[in-house]
């Protein structure tokens, strides 16, 4: 399977942003969606690659290294003579947070047509597609990649699996809301985050309208994630309400909602029923925010597949119809 989008250059600071001051310190790392939902892929046990354009700098050494640590595939990588592009960001459990980012004229950005017809052979051979909102947000070009590479996997018969990850900071609504129209019914899998996604994307903060509209966009099966503990999974005909297994010493809850869907894709791919891999990655997303960052904690599939199972076997009941639970919405 293959994950289409950028990689950053990640400063994670001690303190909250605000109380920031001379002497913070400060730890470096490498994350950004694309490379968040590719480690995950690659731990669940599916032969992941990453389509992305990194630049020149001294930095895109250990970033490319890293990238084959978490074992994904980087040699499809593209290079530009551009910077790298970065974020700042603190720990944080909720997933309601600011980052600073210094993305203006990255190498991510650069990404266009012309890689995808380079990377062709790639798309129509693979067994899924991860990409995003935020790849398609970058610029111009690059959302005319997602498109392209969107409809190249989908016409061969593979999976596309995306997330809008909606951010006003690269992007207004209506660009997002008129990229989404035309993704969304190219996909098997599309993930979204209410309220804050579901309400700027098709207006409404209950999870069980956002996936039917979603839904109505074309999309097959929505999972729309509803805070740490539930999911709203619906695959037409049916919503359930799935509980998520939870984490104890929850840390940073960056690049759990990557997580989840570089997981369920995987597994979706590796022969999991849909239900299945919904299980696995609620797992993985509530066990990757234990660690520091997007990719700081990245749990191998044994644990997953435990922590899923126990869960299961510990909460009878715990998928419930959406409309059992529409007046706790």
């Amino acid at each position: 399977m293959l994950v289409l989008g950028e990689v950053l250059v990640e400063i994670h600071a001690g303190t909250a942003l605000r109380d920031a001051t001379d002497g913070t310190p400060a730890r470096l790392s490498y994350s950004g969606d694309a490379l968040n939902a590719a480690a995950a892929a690659a731990a669940a046990g599916a032969r992941t690659a990453l389509l992305a354009v990194v630049g020149d700098d001294e930095l895109s050494v250990p970033l490319l290294r890293r990238v084959e640590e978490l074992g994904v595939d980087a040699s499809h990588v593209r290079r530009a003579p551009r910077p790298n592009g970065a974020y700042l960001l603190s720990a944080d459990t909720g997933g309601d947070r600011e980052f600073v980012y210094w993305r203006a004229h990255s190498a991510g950005s650069t990404l266009s047509p012309r890689h995808v017809d380079s990377w062709r052979e790639l798309l129509t051979g693979s067994g899924a597609l991860i990409t995003s909102g935020v790849t398609g947000a970058l610029s111009l070009s690059s959302r005319a990649a997602v498109l392209a590479a969107a409809r190249a996997v989908h016409a061969s018969g593979g999976h596309l699996s995306y997330d809008p990850n909606f951010r006003p900071r690269l992007t207004g609504r209506a660009e997002a809301r008129a990229l989404l129209a035309r993704i969304a019914p190219l996909t098997g899998l599309l993930k979204t985050s209410c309220p804050a996604d579901a309400r700027a994307l098709v207006g409404t903060g209950d999870p069980r309208t956002a996936a039917a509209r979603l839904r109505g966009l074309g999309a097959r099966t929505v999972a729309v994630t509803s805070g740490p503990d539930r999911l709203l999974l619906d695959r037409g005909g049916e919503a359930t309400y799935h509980s998520v297994p939870a984490n104890p010493a929850p840390l940073d809850a960056t690049g759990a909602g990557d997580c989840f869907t570089g997981t369920a894709t995987a597994r979706l791919v590796l022969g999991d029923s849909l239900t299945e891999a919904v299980e696995h990655a609620a797992a993985a997303a509530s066990l990757s925010v234990s660690g520091l960052g997007g990719t700081g904690r990245v749990p191998a599939f044994a644990e997953t597949a435990a922590l899923a199972a126990a869960h299961r076997s510990g909460a009878p009941g715990s998928a419930e119809r959406a409309g059992g639970l529409a007046n706790q919405v």
